[in-house]
């Protein structure tokens, strides 16, 4: 069993253990717990036993209880925590399993089998070989690719939008200082050939900032997708586009899970954190200014602390512009 119920991302991110597993036991029954509004990611997967869903919204702990009851009726060999907060921690304690493990961040991972180190910032060291360390010694050296599967359902409802040569833009980030400005993506556009058509993805929540920058804009072919599609459907059309357009954000992983082509605004993080994109065809696109303050911070913030935000507003068009020669 494997425990992540942290963001969309992270999730994502959690798949390389999934398909290092499977490939080297396919017979194995991986079950996985997420938090609710996540579990659709895992609709049509071809090896995912079971899928729990963790309600955090409402009645928290009794939520995380019944989960519990029935995991210990399992027997699980392997309990694999990838989370970082005391909460999963107790849970993997009492799961009964022969085998637990997590990074030392978790308060109770004192009472795990074994423990890991979860150092961000060491170069060139990604996410996925740092959660990698928890089965190394199961599966052999080296991470899995993360992946998700859109089903044909998923292919078939963006298949209308295939018709044209496209790229997809995802501007919106829950974080301020990750997200790459409404008139810097207004700007790219301007100066975008017509003969693309352009689709705007996200959440519901994102619709007004991505008919805000269409509007701005005046770009003739845009439509805004956000809050349409689905998770896997929103991947599906991803992996066809000329090129995705991305902050240091979901979507981002969601490209990077269907091997699709994808440019990454990095604006307040870094690439070094380990959270970059993983397709084969990955850029990351960052100021060239040198600036004391950046990265401010992990997660980023609601507004720019130093209050100029130059991390974004100093990336240069042309680098995203020219991403499509």
């Amino acid at each position: 069993m494997i425990i992540q119920t942290a963001s969309i991302g992270d999730v994502i991110l959690a798949t390389s253990l999934l398909e290092k597993l499977h490939l080297h036991d396919n017979n194995a029954f991986i079950d996985i717990m997420v938090k609710k509004g996540i579990e659709s990611l895992f609709l049509s997967h071809p090896f995912i036993h079971k899928v729990y869903i963790w309600d955090k919204n409402s009645r928290k702990i009794r939520n995380l209880i019944e989960i519990l009851r029935t995991t210990r009726k399992e027997r699980y060999d392997y309990v694999i925590n990838v989370q970082r907060f005391m909460l999963t921690g107790f849970f993997t304690v009492l799961t009964g399993a022969k085998h637990t493990r997590g990074f030392r961040k978790n308060p109770l991972s004192v009472f795990f089998g074994k423990r890991y180190s979860h150092d961000i910032g060491r170069k060139g060291i990604h996410e996925i070989q740092r959660n990698h360390q928890l089965i190394s010694d199961i599966t052999g050296e080296g991470p899995g690719p993360v992946r998700l599967y859109p089903s044909k359902a998923d292919d078939a409802k963006v298949s209308q939008y295939k018709t044209h040569s496209y790229i997809c833009i995802a501007p919106a980030s829950l974080w301020f200082t990750k997200q790459y400005p409404a008139e810097k993506w207004v700007d790219f556009l301007n100066q975008l050939d017509h003969n693309y058509y352009v689709y705007f993805l996200g959440s519901p929540g994102d619709k007004k900032l991505c008919d805000d920058i269409i509007e701005r804009s005046g770009y003739p072919n845009c439509l805004n997708l956000a809050g349409k599609l689905s998770l896997l459907e929103t991947a599906a059309l991803m992996r066809e586009a000329t090129m995705n357009y991305v902050n240091d954000s979901a979507p981002q992983h969601l490209a990077s899970a269907v091997n699709a082509r994808t440019t990454a605004v990095f604006c307040s993080t870094v690439p070094a954190f380990g959270f970059g994109p993983l397709s084969d065809d990955a850029v990351v696109v960052e100021t060239d200014k040198v600036l004391k303050c950046r990265p401010c911070g992990l997660h980023g913030y609601r507004e720019c602390p130093e209050g100029h935000f130059d991390c974004a507003y100093t990336v240069e068009t042309d680098k995203l512009i020219r991403r499509l020669g």
